[in-house]
């Protein structure tokens, strides 16, 4: 036997107790930066969800298309605006917004799976009713409330639509709720795989990102953290160290955890077959947080 085949036959034996753990469990991934917009990486995003598939799990794939919809509104003559991170969001952006999402990054991800061996079906937050919601309310750090416009807040997730899609399917759901009245809403793709996530509730939380995890600052080093809990979680947003972009996946981790989620993973999805990796390999490739 090579040196090659030995490091193969190594890796498949490494993976086989994860096969055997998660085997017939619901693994949520929120798929967004850089391996949503590099080519090579999206394809091996869809490979990684078509043997989560093939080997038992039940992966939904949740997007949002930030980027998407900020550059199909500058070329249609729009200002992208944002308060604090959120995007403004009047009704012709909203109709922007739901071109783009459930219209092209939806049908884009559904055929790259599909292209890959799987059997995706795309769907939308408003579609079955899947995630209903009212308007987000959003204060300033000046203490002013803020109309955000059609941005919403999940108040609700019908897991039957999931539960009865990811039986022979991989779900991917874009991120536009539905309100009482009927009227589309945008919803943070972070927050969305979050809520979606504690309803089911599912097994574990994956967010890829465009950092390899948490990071920890000693004054003198500053490193990832593999594994913590969100005591210390807690600890890292109360003492400054989390912001921007990571403050919604931070409070998507609460959320999953303290409704029954297992593990949720922050992981770089700028790693060759990331998700493969956390789930299946000893090492792992980002952070691990657990209740």
């Amino acid at each position: 036997m090579t040196v090659r085949h030995q490091k193969t036959v190594k890796t498949l034996l490494e993976a086989m107790p994860y096969i055997r753990r998660f085997w017939g469990t619901t693994v949520v991934l929120k798929y967004g930066g850089a391996a949503m917009t590099s080519p090579r990486l999206q394809e091996q995003f869809a490979e990684d969800v078509v043997l989560l598939r093939l080997v038992g799990m039940k992966p939904i794939v949740v997007h949002g298309g930030g980027p998407a919809i900020s550059s199909h509104m500058k070329k249609l003559g729009m200002q992208p605006e944002f308060v604090d991170g959120h995007r403004v969001t009047d009704e012709a952006t909203m109709e922007v917004a739901k071109m783009v999402l459930v219209g092209k990054v939806n049908k884009e991800i559904v055929g790259l799976i599909n292209r890959h061996g799987g059997s995706a079906v795309g769907i939308s937050g408003e579609d079955g009713k899947l995630l209903k919601v009212t308007p987000k309310k959003h204060t300033d750090a000046a203490g002013n409330d803020v109309d955000l416009g059609f941005v919403g807040e999940v108040d609700e997730v019908n897991t039957e639509v999931l539960d009865l899609l990811a039986e022979a399917n991989i779900p991917v759901v874009a991120t536009v709720g539905a309100a009482a009245t009927g009227e589309a809403y945008n919803v943070n793709a972070d927050t969305a795989a979050g809520e979606i996530a504690a309803a089911l509730p599912a097994e574990k939380i994956i967010f890829l990102t465009d950092v390899d995890g948490i990071y920890e600052d000693d004054g003198e080093e500053v490193t990832s953290i593999s594994e913590c809990d969100l005591s210390y979680l807690g600890a890292l947003q109360a003492a400054g160290r989390i912001g921007g972009g990571m403050l919604p996946k931070a409070a998507a981790v609460r959320r999953a955890l303290e409704a029954g989620v297992r593990s949720a993973h922050i992981i770089d999805g700028r790693v060759e077959h990331a998700v493969l990796l956390e789930i299946l390999t000893d090492a792992g490739c980002g952070t691990k947080v657990v209740a």
